[in-house]
């Protein structure tokens, strides 16, 4: 089973390359923020859960998400694998997922990281704003800030998998085609 997780800041091109490794490798695409709207939508006991810790201005505890994970993983069983976006933010949820898949009887394959530069995921930032119309992405102060956080909170998550030897960092400037073949080809070592 190729079990990925795709990592980088925002702007990166995250969601464009998974859609990209999703159809190339038969993969299943776990998104968290997905699972939320879903299970937030459809009043189930974990997104009444989820919405309970939200309403309130908390974080949502990571054993909600990893149930909504769990949850996720054993409807797709038949899966090649999984593409995990959003997720992990932080080394105990790394730590979680871990032992989720490890009761699974699988385990993370690769940790696969965008890198590109802060004034280019600006940039990128700036141009989906005017493509995709989110306005999140078009305030320089936002874009900013979640760069920040990005790096103070969710970065930190790589030194994880490097411990475990499943972490590859990939150069993410270029065309998209260009960056999914170097992602392909640090898949190859991995398969």
């Amino acid at each position: 089973m190729l079990n990925i997780v795709l990592f980088g800041p925002p702007g990166a091109g995250k969601g464009t390359q998974s859609e990209h490794l999703i159809t190339h490798y038969g993969l299943t695409h776990l998104s968290t923020g997905d699972l939320f709207r879903y299970h937030i939508g459809n009043n189930t006991e974990l997104g009444l859960l989820a919405k309970s810790y939200m309403n309130q201005g908390h974080l949502v505890p990571d054993e909600v998400t990893i149930n909504m994970l769990k949850e996720k993983v054993l409807e797709n069983k038949g899966s090649k694998g999984f593409i995990f976006d959003g997720f992990p933010r932080t080394n105990a949820q790394a730590k979680a997922l871990d032992d989720l898949l490890l009761d699974l009887q699988t385990s993370i394959t690769v940790m696969l990281a965008l890198e590109v530069e802060e004034e280019e995921l600006k940039e990128r930032l700036k141009k989906r704003a005017e493509i995709s119309g989110r306005p999140d992405d078009a305030d320089p102060k936002i874009i900013e800030n979640r760069i920040q956080v990005y790096k103070k909170e969710t970065e930190p998550v790589k030194n994880y998998y490097q411990a475990q030897g499943k972490f590859v960092g990939i150069d993410g400037i270029g065309s998209i085609s260009q960056i999914t073949e170097r992602l392909q080809k640090a898949l190859m070592s991995f398969q």
